[in-house]
């Protein structure tokens, strides 16, 4: 899947269905990994045979789906589908040598010529690119910083609920680590440190060649991430908003399995270590039209034009509703706490980290004004990333409709602002746990519906609900030290 790259932007070369078969052939390909994306985000493949692969299936799709079995896509009585694989998606994938496999993504359709899935989260993607350009604009620009977690072995015990429920971490990078490497790395104190502390460097450099070598996705930047016990984070170029999507799933696929075969586990979990920063994924959008990024304006403050502040403005009225998009788990609002570097209160501003809309100021001047962006900060790898950045244009193109303010940038620390005044300067605050955020998607989905349908709303709101109640109606370990002697 080569790239070319314009303006710091990665620009997918297309393959046609015929280059892909005579690249299977050449390349002594054994088996097509055919992959896909869940409702909520989890990645699917079934494996094909190369020999028995044919254009027609290129073009017309293969019967391989019974849609009933994947969480969120159809029911058992009506369950028919269709894999329709993206030629543009072809990689070989290198772990797999003793057999070699490609993979190809892929679009889920009914069967008998009824048309697109609705709640294929790819198809998604590919409507808000669609209805960007019923509003005028050209393309939308997404750069997400995925963070995630490798842990030397992790274990738990959930199926005797009737006991009790545990589970434990190790790294040799944590200070509880009885294996360590003589560096351990206190909560908190994980970002950028030198090896020998930080131990996945190794780990992440081969990540980022297969990341950029074989599957054609571009990434500069790899470091350790604040937490400590193996936090990293590994940069994504920036792209359209279906192929940054793609270029997520990816992502998360490859970092699961290198991990595996340096004997490690990678987790996608916002908030897996207590007292500890958790992992985001903060998503930078910006929106193009004529060759031009319509965010960029020199003469304006921090030189964001009058369209970005519109945008921003749609983010921050949409923002608790969005949560149950961006921030789908129980779990992701372990992260959403004051204290923790995660954003929590509804702002924007330039450098200030506080604030859930940030407009990075690091360079200045029209030759840089390819990179003027807003960074939304909420946005957890939990998160399936089509639906998120469908959901974020979505909120950004009903403010620039309804031309929303998003009011005064603040520049202070608001965690360190007392309630009183965070209420007089209008800021408000994001949902404290899953349930309130769907509360507030159930009573705020109109800006979504250009994009998305009912249909699809209503059944992240059902399955997110069941996983709400899941956690509800358990008692947690600490509560045995809160409350056993009551």
């Amino acid at each position: 899947m080569p790239y070319k790259v314009s303006h710091g932007k990665a620009i997918q070369i297309k393959y046609s269905p015929d280059e892909v078969f005579s690249k299977i052939q050449h390349e002594d390909i054994k088996f097509v990994d055919l992959q896909f994306t869940s409702l909520m985000g989890r990645f699917h493949h079934t494996t094909i045979s190369a020999n028995t692969f044919t254009p027609e299936q290129m073009q017309d799709g293969l019967p391989k789906l019974d849609g009933s079995s994947i969480v969120g896509f159809t029911s058992i009585d009506d369950s028919d589908l269709i894999l329709k694989p993206d030629p543009n998606t072809y990689a070989v994938i290198p772990w797999m040598t003793e057999n070699k496999t490609a993979r190809l993504l892929c679009d889920v359709y009914w069967g008998e010529d009824r048309g697109r899935l609705s709640r294929d989260p790819r198809g998604i993607a590919q409507n808000a690119e669609a209805y960007l350009k019923t509003q005028g604009y050209d393309y939308s620009a997404w750069g997400p910083e995925v963070e995630f977690f490798v842990f030397d072995k992790i274990h738990w015990d959930v199926l005797t609920p009737y006991k009790g429920q545990s589970y434990s971490i190790e790294s040799v990078e944590a200070p509880w680590s009885q294996e360590g490497t003589g560096y351990p790395m206190g909560l908190q104190e994980g970002y950028y440190p030198s090896t020998p502390s930080d131990t996945l460097t190794p780990f992440r450099n081969e990540c980022v060649n297969v990341l950029n070598e074989n599957f054609g996705i571009l990434c500069d930047n790899h470091h350790h991430e604040v937490a400590t016990a193996g936090q990293c984070e590994i940069d994504i170029r920036y792209d359209y908003l279906t192929n940054a999507a793609d270029a997520t799933q990816s992502y998360k696929f490859i970092i699961r399995n290198i991990a595996k075969k340096f004997g490690k586990v990678a987790t996608m979990m916002p908030k897996p270590i207590s007292m500890d920063s958790g992992s985001g994924m903060h998503s930078n959008v910006s929106l193009w039209k004529d060759k031009k990024n319509i965010f960029f304006d020199a003469d304006e403050e921090d030189e964001l034009s009058q369209a970005g502040r519109y945008f921003c403005g749609g983010i921050l009225e949409h923002a608790r509703a969005l949560c149950a998009i961006t921030n789908p788990t129980t779990n992701s609002y372990h992260r959403l706490v004051p204290g923790y570097e995660a954003p929590v209160y509804i702002a924007w501003s330039g450098s200030n980290r506080s604030a859930i809309v940030r407009i990075p100021k690091h360079f200045k001047g029209a030759g840089y004004s390819y990179l003027k962006r807003l960074e939304y900060r909420a946005p957890d790898p939990s998160a399936n990333p089509y639906l998120v950045f469908s959901a974020v244009l979505a909120a950004g193109l009903d403010g620039l409709k309804k031309k929303k303010e998003p009011g005064d940038q603040v520049k202070e620390d608001i965690f360190k602002m007392t309630k009183a005044e965070r209420i007089k300067r209008g800021i408000g605050v994001l949902p404290a746990n899953l349930g309130e955020a769907l509360d507030e998607l159930e009573s705020d989905r109109k800006f979504l519906t250009p994009i998305f349908t009912n249909d699809v709303i209503d059944k992240i709101i059902e399955l997110e609900r069941r996983d709400h109640k899941e956690i509800s109606i358990r008692p947690h370990p600490h509560e045995f030290y809160l409350y056993f002697d009551v």
